[in-house]
């Protein structure tokens, strides 16, 4: 279903035409009907000609409450611009253009309203400037009706245009639905209730939703519609969800309804701007307020650079690429710039402004997170779906929940292949780079480096290691010798000689218990494996229950090795330790 949304100066006849249109007054408050002028957001809805049901929303039209006419404006598919032709073309007139033509709004029509009050020549006189006016906008070509709502002349007209105009706006339902709130209240017997135009998705009844930002869960008790319950509603309509879990306190205007895991929220993004029709010198060094659905808070603009700039916010935003927004100068109250998303999550400042142009907001979903990926080398899947409203990365590979494109996999195996050599070159003695420290370097999972080890042909995974295929490791002729009157001094007995007096430095040690020449026993003792079978010979001689000085007796050793001996055992569980006695297991 299509929205449209009026736009133009204060006291144009927005509100007016919208009752006829509509047999509704679009003026929900007694202070807007008392002083007969739209402060707030208002609705309406009704059949057109054809019979195709639309929804209204009608903004303020006086420049105190643009805040309001923000709030209300960024989902409009049509827009319905109004020009008094008694007073023709006005500052809120030039700055609501401005605001469409940054929201990318390019289908409308130009209601000339109040056309009873002057001559044909003046209507003639306040076209020619409509259109001059209109000139390189969206809006460049929409139709320019004259009308009254005080008689109805032309009114049918408007609503033969807006007709016509509807066949033309595209469906989107990308099934991420969010609505963006714009009014909060709560209804005796429902509850909180929250109004918005529902975008991107279909919403039923039941459904599992999250408040964003705050990330509060809720369910969508009722569903409602121009007055009439739904169990599903399509997007594009004007929508009250009735939710079930929070209270109204919970939720403002500017929140976000969508559903759970499909929204990422974001404080830093990277964007496309482009400055208002009427500024002329634009700085990021202004006081802004971002504007983007329903919300308005403070911005800053942290760089620019041409049109491309990284906006920092003040709260978080759920957004997606392609979302557009409004910058509003506080201290000028003026809207100067608008944007698109470009990147809701970018890396470093300098990177992200250089990756402007490889984003195309307008691709399709599978194409934006491709592009994403491409720029970051790597990320979530849950992340990438959200940033793209579901796409899938091509070019990539999948391990387990994150996606790693080709180029940056590549150079994954690159990079790990090269510190696996320098680790060859500074530890020649030993097996290869611990898996778990190659994944720090890399500043990879484990998983992720698992995967690249794998596909790597020149890199292949022993034990706990990661070494160079094919390669092999063995002492040097001057460590052999080393080692074997190390073996003779071992194999003189369990009373072995303490780590340090064996003559071998530390790495030849570590590659003879890797290859299972020595097994360490505790802090600077090592045996050979036969010795430590020597020892489970004598632990299977045991009594049920021994000391350490029956087992030092046993083995004839001293306790400075009895005791290491039974805590390896322990370790092992070959023992088991109860207070000061010990049993085999």
């Amino acid at each position: 279903m299509p929205l449209i949304g009026t736009a133009g100066h204060v006291d144009h006849g927005k509100s007016s035409l919208i009752q006829r249109l509509t047999g509704r007054d679009p003026d929900r408050w007694a202070e807007e009907k008392r002083r007969g002028l739209t402060i707030d957001l208002g609705f309406a809805w009704t059949r057109l000609p054809s019979g195709t049901e639309v929804s209204f929303v009608d903004v303020p039209g006086h420049e105190k409450y643009l805040k309001n006419m923000l709030a209300g404006i960024e989902a409009v598919d049509i827009a319905l611009f109004v020009v008094a032709a008694d007073e023709s073309w006005m500052p809120q007139s030039e700055e609501h253009l401005a605001v469409l033509d940054l929201l990318g709004v390019e289908d409308g029509v130009i209601a000339l309203t109040k056309s009873d009050l002057v001559d044909d020549d003046l209507i003639g006189l306040a076209s020619d400037e409509i259109r001059e006016k209109l000139a390189d906008t969206g809006l460049a070509s929409a139709r320019i009706i004259p009308m009254s709502s005080l008689d109805g002349e032309g009114v049918d007209a408007v609503a033969a245009e807006l007709d016509r105009l509807i066949e033309s706006v595209p469906a989107r339902d990308t099934d991420r639905p969010r609505l963006w709130v714009d009014r909060v209240f709560s209804a005796t017997g429902a509850g909180t209730v929250v109004t918005g135009t529902l975008l991107d998705g279909s919403l039923s009844v039941d459904d599992a939703v999250v408040i964003y930002p705050q990330g509060s869960v809720a369910r969508t008790r009722g569903l409602q519609s121009h007055e009439s319950a739904h169990q599903t509603l399509e997007p594009g309509r004007r929508v009250a969800i009735n939710l079930g879990g929070v209270s109204k306190d919970d939720v403002e205007r500017g929140d976000m309804v969508g559903r759970p895991e499909e929204w990422d929220t974001s404080t830093r993004f990277l964007a496309r701007l482009e400055t208002a029709r009427y500024v002329e010198d634009f700085s990021r060094r202004g006081a802004f307020h971002l504007h983007m659905g329903s919300l308005a808070q403070p911005a800053e603009i942290v760089a620019l650079e041409g049109t491309a700039a990284v906006i920092r916010t003040s709260r978080p935003i759920a957004m997606a690429v392609g979302d557009r927004f409004i910058l509003r100068d506080t201290g000028r109250r003026l809207v100067t710039a608008g944007g698109v998303v470009l990147d809701p999550e970018p890396g470093a400042t300098r990177p992200a402004l250089e990756s402007a142009g490889d984003l195309d907001p307008t691709g399709d979903p599978d194409t934006i997170a491709s592009a994403l990926l491409a720029i970051r080398g790597q990320g979530s899947a849950l992340l990438l779906s959200a940033h793209s409203l579901g796409g899938v990365p091509g070019d990539s590979r999948k391990v387990g929940d994150t996606y790693i494109s080709d180029a940056a996999f590549e150079e994954y195996q690159t990079e790990a292949a090269r510190l696996v050599s320098t680790e060859h070159e500074v530890h020649p003695l030993r097996v290869g780079l611990p898996v778990a420290t190659l994944a720090e370097r890399l500043g990879a999972d484990q998983e992720v480096v698992d995967q690249v080890v794998t596909e790597t042909a020149t890199l292949v995974q022993i034990g706990p290691d990661v070494a160079v295929a094919g390669r092999e490791v063995s002492l040097p002729e001057d460590q052999l010798a080393r080692w074997s009157s190390a073996r003779d001094l071992l194999e003189a007995g369990l009373d072995v000689p303490s780590e340090g007096d064996l003559g071998l430095d530390s790495e030849v040690i570590h590659l003879l218990i890797r290859q299972g020449e020595l097994v360490r026993l505790g802090p600077g003792l090592v045996m050979l494996p036969s010795q430590v079978s020597s020892l489970k010979e004598i632990l299977g001689g045991m009594p049920d229950e021994f000391t350490v000085a029956d087992f030092r007796d046993a083995a004839g050793l001293s306790r400075k090795y009895a005791v290491p001996i039974l805590e390896w055992t322990d370790v092992e569980g070959l023992t088991v330790r109860r207070g000061d006695a010990r049993t085999l297991r």
